[in-house]
């Protein structure tokens, strides 16, 4: 299965690189590849993580590293990474606003 990132899932990326960088730039690199990692390796088993609670019609699942969460949806042509997010921010407003 093929594994995309949405530009959204790439921005919350850049946003944890230049967050980590300011104290510890070598971290932030190796920190975000293996944020990059976690991701592909998705296609492994694309379904073995959880749904997110409330809103399992969404087909939202979520997968957890380290204190980020990855968020990614499974079509018929792969799965998507809608976002990579820090687990103390409020995911369900970032998510399904409105909600």
């Amino acid at each position: 299965m093929i594994v995309r990132l949405t530009q959204a899932a790439e921005a919350d990326l850049e946003g944890i690189g230049d967050w980590i960088a300011q104290d510890n730039p070598l971290r932030a690199a190796a920190f975000v590849a293996e944020l990059r990692d976690a991701c592909s390796t998705l296609a492994q088993l694309p379904e073995g993580y959880a749904l997110i609670p409330r809103y399992e019609r969404t087909g939202v699942h979520r997968r957890v590293y380290g204190n980020y969460l990855i968020f990614h949806r499974i079509s018929d042509d792969g799965i998507e990474v809608l976002h990579v997010l820090h687990g103390a921010r409020d995911y369900e407003a970032i998510l399904f606003p409105g909600g």
